[in-house]
């Protein structure tokens, strides 16, 4: 027999039932115990890796060893290597036991903690956990004769072998459907379920005692099946191979065992290499043949029906495992930094850490939503044009001007910067696990707060005789967390807002001159052509703040918005205009008043363009005009 495993770790149990505890105690935090669920397969899925990883790294030792030998003490190397042969020949027993180890901690783990635990924080209604339980959890293909003979029952390892998995299973089944008649017409799906539930064995035929007189026939039955496929042999025999394993292994392997039991060939050949092995006696395997061949049909029935029940254990048991690998195969371990950096940026990292390192501020808690604000200068070109003749710098130019005051309005409102380009800035408020819910709002007062600050800039300038700044504003929300990449130490987000935004901030040329005649009172519009050739969107946006529809139905949420009514010209009279006011808090007492304006998208004829129709479509402004916050406090003093 193969030494049992021995040199156990004391500080392992204690670690993985604080690890264990935390991914409870996460999944309970978080309302979700699939969470707990997808921890129990990552430390699996670790310990699987580790297990061979370990015995790679003790292999490479040993032959490091070896090699300092070679040369110098010949007769030390030539007995270290034999060792190391029968080390490298051993990994299957090694690993399997290093398994079972395991397995016995975490089974120890779930009955002394974790089940009671599991029960207190989420009651008896939580999944089948029994899945993490089963003996076959550190074999991935579930295949081990030593383990199935010490847990189950020994069949065949292969598929043409005559006690084979598969032939074993088509006579349960065929048992199944002779015993139940609706189980004749049962779909596969079914007839696994009834395999997966040992306690079907003890209803159908017993546990073989001759007093069950009711099972009989049902026992009967089976036991004739086993014998019609030359099955009973097979089955009588791998319940004797037990006793035979302390005296015969690692020599024989349990499967030869079995077959000298019922074959005579087969016991020649192992007489033969026990004989040749010299130090082990026959006489056990004999007398084992002995106790076969005695058998009556009593006690063969009373091992038939036991047999139903083990590989009933082991069917469940097997399909349990096939459940796990599946999940195994989806979690990804990540060992790399930046690919850990990377995952969690991008929200797919779980990360399970001990409680003495819940402090360490390895966690960020998760993003749940984000806005998109992206401040665009116009005509750009130009500008930088016109100050290079006035022999000045552009670059200082928009950094004094533009850059330098949004930076420092960034902590104030809990945004960052995504992207710097020459005309234009890209900022994100990202709205964290337990931070208000006040993104969009916050990124609206931000926005507002952006206008007011270029255009006090552009005050000084004009009084100087300097070009002005001219912006348009898009505010873009999404109900996710973005995405990243990995530029080195740079992050590059990935986002529809990011897209979204640009057109939000966007104003064609031919829109700025057509409303530069038509008196336009607001900052936002936007048109559609009525002609066919034309139906594309024309869109207007100088020193405004234009928002998605997703945005503006988020600031619903977030806020109280009071729908006001405001009097102010419009463009062709018959324009459905709506006015919502509403208080953001920034700060600790501080509040900034927001006011929107929603209105119809007009469809329009180009040539003249005049007025065709009012489509479906809205646009959504928070309003910079100072004039309609005006309105507002006078509309405010004249109620008080």
């Amino acid at each position: 027999m193969v030494p049992t495993f021995s040199g156990k770790n004391p500080e392992l149990k204690p670690v993985l039932a604080d690890l264990l505890r935390s991914g409870l105690g996460r999944a309970k935090s978080e309302a979700n115990p699939t969470i707990d669920l997808l921890m129990r397969v990552a430390v699996i899925k670790f310990l699987r890796a580790e297990m061979n990883a370990q015995f790679a790294a003790a292999l490479e030792r040993c032959r490091t060893t070896l090699r300092s030998y070679e040369g110098v003490r010949q007769q030390k190397a030539l007995e270290y290597r034999e060792k190391v042969a029968s080390f490298q020949i051993g990994k299957k027993n090694i690993l399997r036991q290093v398994g079972q180890e395991l397995f016995r901690l975490l089974r120890e783990i779930d009955r002394e903690i974790l089940a009671a635990m599991r029960r207190s924080l989420f009651g008896d209604e939580i999944a089948d956990y029994q899945l993490f339980l089963t003996q076959l959890i550190f074999l991935e293909e579930g295949r081990d004769s030593y383990l199935a003979s010490e847990h189950y029952v020994l069949i065949g390892g292969f598929e043409n072998d005559p006690d084979s998995f598969g032939n074993i299973r088509a006579a349960a089944i065929e048992f199944l459907q002779a015993v139940a008649p609706e189980a004749e017409h049962a779909s596969a799906s079914l007839l696994d379920g009834w395999l997966n539930s040992p306690e079907n064995a003890h209803q159908l035929v017993g546990t073989g005692d001759p007093g069950e007189r009711a099972y009989k026939p049902r026992l009967q039955l089976w036991a004739d099946l086993l014998q019609r496929d030359k099955l009973l042999d097979f089955v009588l025999a791998a319940y004797e191979v037990v006793a035979l394993l302390p005296d015969f292994t690692p020599l024989l392997d349990p499967q030869q065992l079995k077959y000298a039991l019922v074959g005579r060939k087969e016991r020649e050949r192992v007489e033969k290499l026990i004989e040749e092995h010299g130090k082990l006696s026959i006489k056990s395997l004999a007398s084992a043949v002995d106790r076969l061949e005695q058998l009556d049909g009593a006690q063969r029935a009373k091992v038939a029906a036991r047999f139903l029940r083990d590989f009933l254990r082991y069917h469940r048991d097997l399909r349990r495992l096939e459940v796990l690998n599946g999940a195994i195969e989806k979690v990804n371990l990540v060992g790399s930094e930046k690919l850990r950096d990377l995952s969690r940026l991008n929200g797919t990292l779980y990360s399970f850490v001990l409680a003495e390192e819940t402090g360490s501020g390895a966690h960020e808690k998760a993003t749940m939503r984000h806005v998109v604000l992206k401040a665009d200068i116009r005509d750009s070109s130009r500008l930088t044009r016109s100050l290079l003749e006035r022999n000045m710098n552009p670059a200082s130019y928009f950094s004094l001007n533009f850059y330098d005051p949004v930076n420092k309005l960034l902590s104030k409102y809990g945004a960052t910067k995504v992207f710097v380009e020459g005309d234009a800035i890209i900022l994100a408020i990202l709205e964290r696990e337990g931070d208000p819910a006040l993104s969009v709002s916050r990124a609206c007062v931000l926005a507002r707060e952006v206008i007011e600050i270029v255009g006090g800039y552009n005050h000084l300038l004009q009084r100087a005789g300097l070009p002005a700044l001219e912006l348009g504003i898009g505010l873009s929300y999404q109900d996710s967390a973005p995405m990243y990449l990995l530029d080195g130490e740079h992050r590059i987000m990935i986002s529809d807002a990011l897209n979204e935004s640009d057109r939000l901030s966007s104003c064609e040329k031919r829109m700025r001159k057509v409303m530069a005649g038509m008196g336009a009172p607001f900052n936002i519009y936007e048109f559609r052509g009525a002609e066919k050739a034309e139906s594309e969107q024309m869109r207007y946006n100088v020193g405004g703040i234009r928002m998605s529809e997703a945005a503006f139905k988020r600031l619903q949420e977030e806020i109280s918005l009071e729908q006001c009514a405001l009097q102010f010209p419009r463009l062709w009279g018959s324009e459905e205009t709506v006015f919502y006011s509403g208080l953001v808090p920034v700060g600790a007492d501080i509040f900034r008043r927001i006011v929107l304006r929603a209105s119809r998208v007009p469809m329009i004829k180009t040539t003249d363009f005049s007025l065709a129709n009012w489509t479906e479509a809205s646009i959504y402004e928070v309003c910079s005009n100072s004039a309609v916050y005006a309105a507002i406090e006078k509309r405010s003093a004249e109620g008080n």
